[in-house]
């Protein structure tokens, strides 16, 4: 399974790319609505999602939002959207994965209000672990959620429809909720953007509780940019929402600069997961191209918080929530969350006054490590896990998942959940960028400088601008070799150079003039140098019109994550050469006398 190319298959769906195809008359609010069921339809063996809109209704919806004086002008105007099944959505069944638990309510969520009147269009309702209970995406009677980039891996959960619908360009943003890293592990492992608000920021009125005093409604997307969009139109003080935050996220970047607490690396847990420990030593030593100032701190106070989630008293507002309908014995309820939330059900009015103060020796301990950083980077996750892994130890691997997430909402911290790199075998990475309550605009800055490092045009976020394409090259493109006035004579720019993920070989191309390489996948493979240069989408057809067998343009990943076109050599042509995969690029291979 490999993600859904945008530029295959129609319009793109990041909310840029929507917005864009809109003002320049290539499509219409409609013409979107049925790109998106179509991609739905054709996905439909993965259960991503729980219940769908009529497409009829939501493209006379479209029709009618189009043709409504200054609509265009809206902030979501005609952008397609889901939101996990434990949000309400009036006139559609809310279930939160479980049938015999389902209604259906008159009104919707506040969010989903908000989001309809910017112009958004509504999709359906998306799967999830079972009363938002697990951070694995299997916990549902609709169906196993599987990664997108792997069917045999987990998506993450509990949003786990919400994350794959984005991560396979389904939809252009998804909604999620988050109590314990539901926003963030999803986004983790399909290589999107999470977005975990302060506490209390986005109302929760007419959202299913998991932990009612933790839970947060939270974004999934393509990018940052899409995510700090919606962020934008949900930022509103909710009266009704009795734990709404009556304060705005607002806290700017301070004038020196800033401060990022990594981790000392004997905290760090990879659960045995040598690509993920790799790949967040790559992240740390991207920070440098940020323009911050790093620290190792102490994060026992953070992991020691996580912990009194499950094993602690708040499992009993779990129990608060849903308990009195488990305990009626109803039907379709998972066992693993029946055991987990009958469990709140021991705890007594002491032991909870017991949690409260241990948590406040805990936040007042994080309080101290607050005051060198601004905000601190993390693994999403330690590792991710098979499916088949998650059923034979439900329980204990979900609480590994956990390790960095599962204290962000009891010590009040915002979140945003970024792509990070690849492992050899093509299973994302991601890290998260922590601030404290109410410094959510700081994490955008932070994953703008991010992305725009990842593309190496600081600021201006991972895609190249409109009507520009990017390209690997990896042999005879390179500057100063033969075939480099290809790309110059194209009006071509140079964007950085760069290394692929792992998971490449690089063969010595016989009888081809100029001497080429060629480039193949292998998951046992090498990283191998490249340059990424950039230019407008004619040049590029014309210079993919040019390229003689056996090569080819695929899509590649580099060391850090990002994805672009890239060269790549048809598997029979290498049979027989000789692979130089261990110079790590064609550069150096010339450079040891090869011809």
């Amino acid at each position: 399974m490999s993600p859904v190319s945008e530029r295959e298959q129609g319009v793109g769906l990041t909310v840029s790319a929507v917005q864009a195809a809109y003002g320049s008359g290539e499509a219409t609010p409609a013409d979107v609505v049925t790109q998106v069921f179509d991609r739905v339809a054709r996905e439909l063996d993965n259960p991503i999602w729980i219940a769908l809109r009529d497409k009829d209704q939501v493209i006379a919806e479209a029709r009618s939002l189009a043709a409504r004086p200054g609509a265009a002008s809206l902030p979501l105007y005609g952008v397609p959207f889901g939101v996990k099944d434990n949000i309400d959505v009036a006139g559609m069944p809310t279930t939160a994965a479980c049938r015999s638990f389902s209604y259906t309510p008159a009104r919707s969520a506040t969010v989903v209000d908000l989001l309809r009147a910017a112009g958004a269009l509504l999709i359906g309702k998306t799967n999830l672990d079972q009363f938002a209970t697990g951070l694995v995406g299997t916990r549902s009677p609709y169906g196993v959620v599987r990664n997108a980039y792997d069917p045999g891996y987990i998506s993450g959960g509990s949003s786990s429809g919400s994350a794959v619908a984005v991560a396979r360009s389904q939809v252009s943003f998804a909604l999620g909720t988050d109590t314990a890293g539901s926003g963030r592990i999803p986004a983790g492992f399909n290589n999107i953007v999470g977005c975990k608000p302060t506490r209390g920021l986005f109302s929760t009125l007419g959202v299913v509780p998991a932990c009612r005093s933790l839970d947060c409604v939270s974004i999934f997307s393509g990018n940052v940019a899409d995510a700090a969009r919606v962020f934008s139109v949900l930022d509103v003080f909710d009266p009704e929402d009795a734990l709404a935050r009556d304060a705005r996220s607002g806290a700017d970047s301070p004038s020196r600069r800033l401060r990022i607490g990594v981790p000392q690396p004997a905290d760090l847990e990879f659960f045995g997961d040598a690509e993920y420990a790799r790949l967040f030593g790559v992240a740390v030593d991207r920070l440098a191209a940020l323009d911050v100032a790093t620290l190792a701190v102490d994060i026992h106070p953070f992991i020691q918080a996580g912990s009194l989630l499950y094993d602690g008293p708040w499992v009993a507002e779990r129990y608060a929530a849903v308990g009195s309908f488990i305990a009626r014995g109803a039907e379709g309820v998972d066992p693993i969350v029946r055991e987990i939330i009958e469990k709140g059900a021991h705890y007594s009015a002491a032991d909870t006054f017991r949690g409260m103060y241990r948590m406040a020796e805990l936040r007042r301990a994080a309080a101290r490590i607050w005051t060198s950083m601004d905000a601190l980077l993390m693994p999403t996750a330690g590792t991710i896990y098979k499916i088949a892994e998650i059923n034979a130890s439900p329980v204990a691997l979900n609480t590994n998942l956990g390790r960095y997430t599962n204290f962000v909402n009891l010590l009040d911290l915002a979140g945003l959940a970024l792509p990070a790199g690849f492992r050899t075998d093509g299973l994302p990475f991601g890290i998260t960028f922590l601030a404290p309550a109410l410094h959510d605009r700081l994490l955008f800055e932070l994953g703008a400088r991010w992305e725009g490092q990842r593309a190496g045009a600081p600021g201006t976020g991972a895609l190249p601008p409109a009507g520009r394409v990017r390209l690997a090259v990896v042999g005879a493109h390179l500057s100063g070799e033969p075939l480099n006035g290809q790309l110059t004579a194209r009006g071509a720019t140079l964007v950085r150079a760069c290394r692929t993920a792992p998971i490449y070989r690089l063969y010595a191309l016989p009888e081809t003039h100029p001497p080429k390489p060629g480039l193949v996948r292998d998951t046992a493979g090498s990283a191998i140098e490249v340059e990424i240069w950039e230019m407008n989408e004619g040049a590029f057809g014309s210079l993919v019109a040019s390229i003689p067998s056996p090569l080819a343009i695929g899509t590649l990943l580099m060391e850090d994550g990002e994805q672009v076109h890239g060269f790549l050599c048809e598997a029979h042509a290498v049979s027989g050469a000789p692979d130089i995969s261990s110079f790590g690029g064609w550069r150096a291979y010339l450079r040891e006398g090869g011809r």
